[in-house]
C-alpha cells in the first residue's frame, strides 16, 4: 500500500511541476526553468539528505557511473515536458508521457535490462496498453 501512496503522489507531483515549470517557461525561458527546478529540487532533496542519514557514503563506489548520470535526464524531462505543455495542453501531455512511461517500463521489464528481474508480457499487458493509446487518441478528438 505504502508503494501506491508513494506512486499516486509522484504523479501528482509529475503534473504540478509541469504546469509550474511550463508558467514560469513563459516568463523567463524553458531552460531557465528547467534550471531553477533542478535547482531547487536539489536543494530540497539535501535538506531530507542531512536530516534522513539513510544511506551510506560508501554505497557511491558501487554504482555503475553510467547510472548516476540519471538525475540528468530530469533537465530533458523538464524541457520536454514544458514544451509539450505549451503546445498540446496539460491532459495530452501527461497522457502521453505516461504512455511513453508505461511502454518503456515494459520493454525494460520484458528484457530484463539494467538488472531488473525479467517480466513475461502477456496478453492483458499488451490490451492494457492499446486501451492507454486509443484513450489519448479519444481525448485528441
Amino acid at each position: 500500500m505504502r508503494g501506491i501512496i508513494f506512486a499516486i503522489l509522484a504523479g501528482a507531483c509529475i503534473t504540478l511541476q509541469g504546469v509550474a515549470n511550463a508558467r514560469i517557461s513563459q516568463d523567463i525561458g524553458t531552460w531557465q526553468a528547467a534550471t531553477v527546478t533542478q535547482f531547487t529540487g536539489f536543494i530540497l532533496a539535501l535538506v531530507i539528505l542531512l536530516f534522513a542519514r539513510d544511506g551510506r557514503k560508501q554505497g557511491f563506489k558501487e554504482v555503475k557511473p553510467l547510472y548516476l548520470f540519471g538525475g540528468a535526464f530530469a533537465a530533458i524531462i523538464i524541457f520536454s515536458e514544458v514544451t509539450a505543455i505549451q503546445n498540446i495542453g496539460v491532459t495530452l501531455s501527461i497522457s502521453a508521457l505516461l504512455i511513453a512511461q508505461l511502454f518503456l517500463t515494459f520493454v525494460i521489464d520484458s528484457r530484463g535490462w539494467f538488472g531488473v528481474i525479467k517480466q513475461k508480457m502477456r496478453l492483458p499487458q499488451f490490451i492494457g496498453i492499446g486501451l492507454m493509446i486509443a484513450g489519448v487518441i479519444i481525448l485528441k478528438l
